[in-house]
């Protein structure tokens, strides 16, 4: 028998999820989502979250509360009758009467492999920390952040060269998969659970504005692992005097060097920046306001000849 279910979930990260229990059969009785925010080109406009939009084109009723304090709200929750509810990226904390608040509970899909990076920012985190492997795992919801018993696990490799885009573009599938294949389990009474390890707990942090700017004072290997990790949002960056005036700039790829020198200096011709430790080979920038070009593409409006001193 197909599940009732509740989806909750705000960013394009957790629309192939909702899309795969619908394709699978469940009722999705109600979808859940962070309200419209100010966006397009001047900021004004209220838009629709992405998997608002989604939910909308499947014909799914969509409610938007800014919080579930007021006790409407747990109610209308309750009245949906759902057999369980599916959260991916939703973007607030669950107060215990949510989630106790469908006949089987709530289950997540977490970007990592828990207890490791619990919380907010799992990809970026997973990458900066040079990790060579995360993944994906399905979780049943407790009142702790990320505390739950792991129910399925798909571990996903990490490139040395993969950015934090590309691992969310990959994991967002594999997620979808694996909930799929969870709320089969589940329907059919032989889901899994095993509570998280004790050891290796570790929290990724909401990227903050301070850690984005580049320190070429550290190895090599860590200002890549910085560049990746935060591209392509919010982006890794550097300042760079130009017409007299520093400006920021943007990276978004890079690839380690082995040659060195004095650090945040650029050696050759062709941005290679010497860090601690070896060097970086910067391979595409945006200037702010500016398009995403590749390092030829950049060095052909803005040169960086060698000695340049990034700021």
């Amino acid at each position: 028998m197909p599940l009732r279910i509740i989806f909750m979930g705000t960013p394009e990260f957790s629309v192939p999820t909702l899309a795969a229990l619908a394709e699978a059969g469940h009722t999705i009785a109600a979808v859940y989502t962070q309200p419209p925010r100010p966006g397009g080109r001047r900021g004004l406009d209220l838009q629709k979250s992405p998997v608002h939009q989604a939910a909308e084109l499947l014909g799914i009723p969509v409610l938007t509360p800014v919080n579930f304090k007021d006790a409407a709200d747990r109610q209308t929750f309750r009245d949906f009758d759902a057999d369980v509810a599916v959260v991916v990226a939703y973007g607030l904390l669950l107060p215990e009467e949510i989630l106790n608040g469908t006949r089987l509970g709530c289950y997540n899909g977490h970007a990592s492999l828990l207890p490791r990076w619990r919380g907010a920012a799992p990809i970026q985190r997973a990458i900066m920390a040079g990790d060579h492997e995360t993944g994906m795992m399905v979780m049943k919801m407790d009142k702790g952040l990320d505390t739950g018993d792991v129910a399925l696990t798909k571990v996903v490799a990490i490139g040395n060269e993969m950015t934090a885009g590309e691992l969310h573009d990959k994991l967002m599938l594999v997620g979808a998969g694996l909930m799929k294949d969870a709320m089969e389990k589940l329907d059919g009474g032989d889901l899994p659970l095993t509570p998280q390890a004790e050891h290796g707990v570790i929290y990724a942090a909401k990227i903050s504005k301070a850690e984005t700017r580049i320190d070429f004072g550290k190895t090599a290997t860590e200002v890549h692992n910085h560049i990746r990790g935060l591209s392509p949002f919010p982006g890794a960056w550097f300042e760079i005097p130009i017409a007299g005036k520093p400006e920021r700039v943007k990276v978004l790829a890079s690839v380690v060097e082995r040659v060195g020198g004095e650090t945040g200096t650029a050696l050759f011709d062709d941005l290679t920046i010497a860090c601690d430790n070896g060097s970086v080979r910067l391979k595409r920038l945006q200037k702010a306001g500016g398009k995403v070009l590749d390092a030829d593409d950049f060095r052909r409006g803005t040169p960086v000849p060698a000695g340049t001193r990034l700021l």
